[in-house]
């Protein structure tokens, strides 16, 4: 399980904090990132670029696509969604690979702590799972 989680970290951005989508690597000190999340860190800089994790400066021109990196985190998705798949009968968010603990009542659906916390349910209305749960019961039964 160390491995897994290990593999995990090691294949999501540590801007966005979800796997990596169309990696770059920033050529002067290694570090990797979505194409998207660096270029929304970066927006509106034409010089003076630094690293989000290490402050470093760099070109423009130094991002390079890192594919190895995308067929990495493709595999480590696919393993943890394989592996973490309904642990101890509790269902996990695909996106995430959280234990589904919330409810969103607008969705109407289960989501993590992440998703929670996301845009897309931020403003809506959630409550613990087993919250949820018992009112469905009684809804049910009232019904």
């Amino acid at each position: 399980m160390a491995c897994s989680k290990t593999l995990q970290e090691e294949a999501t951005c540590s801007i966005c904090l979800d796997y990596f989508k169309d990696p770059v690597m920033i050529i002067d000190c290694g570090h990797n990132f979505c194409r998207a999340c660096i270029t929304q860190c970066l927006w509106g800089w034409e010089t003076n670029l630094s690293c989000p994790c290490c402050r470093g400066r760099f070109l423009q021109r130094n991002l390079k696509p890192n594919r190895q990196l995308a067929n990495v985190a493709e595999v480590a998705k696919q393993f943890s969604l394989q592996l973490f798949r309904e642990p101890r009968g509790q269902r996990v968010c695909e996106k995430h690979l959280e234990t589904l603990k919330l409810f969103c009542e607008e969705d109407q659906t289960p989501i993590c702590v992440v998703c929670d916390r996301s845009k897309e349910h931020r403003a809506h209305t959630v409550v613990p799972i087993e919250e949820a749960a018992q009112e469905y019961k009684v809804g049910t039964i009232e019904s």
